[in-house]
């Protein structure tokens, strides 16, 4: 094994364990949704150079409030999603972990699947997944 893969396999349940004892160290009060958490972005419209950016599986990128992922080879839109950059429960940025294929919010522990779906933490919540198009070599993310 490389020592690049096994970094990427020891990663995602350490950032797991860590996220979900964070998560169970809150206290009560933070167990309630903040009601001025932002809104996940509208109109959202922009491009990215598959040329030059997410050109590796698992790379990530925000932008405009939306974090792009790559999941698969090929440059359809099948290859990538794009979901809010902030969590349903209390609004902070979340961070993609390639290893498990999951979104994590690293202030409560919220867990978000590749589809936008709550399966852990805190959050009742989907995220907002927005449409991705491919065209030769360009992104496009609109919503």
């Amino acid at each position: 094994m490389e020592r690049r893969q096994f970094i990427e396999k020891l990663t995602a349940p350490v950032a797991v364990a860590c996220v979900s004892c964070m998560g169970m160290a809150c206290s009560k009060s933070s167990d309630t949704p903040n009601n001025n958490a932002p809104a996940p972005p509208s109109n959202v419209n922009f491009t990215i150079n598959l040329s030059s950016q997410l050109t590796t599986i698992g790379s990530s990128l925000s932008q405009s409030g939306v974090v792009v992922v790559r999941l698969a080879a090929a440059n359809v839109a099948g290859s990538f999603v794009a979901v809010q950059e902030s969590c349903t429960h209390q609004g902070t940025s979340i961070a993609f972990f390639a290893s498990s294929n999951t979104f994590i919010c690293p202030n409560h522990g919220a867990i978000f699947n590749t589809s936008g779906s709550n399966v852990g933490g805190q959050s009742t919540s989907a995220l907002k997944v927005y449409t991705v198009a491919v065209s030769g070599t360009t992104l496009t993310v609109t919503g």
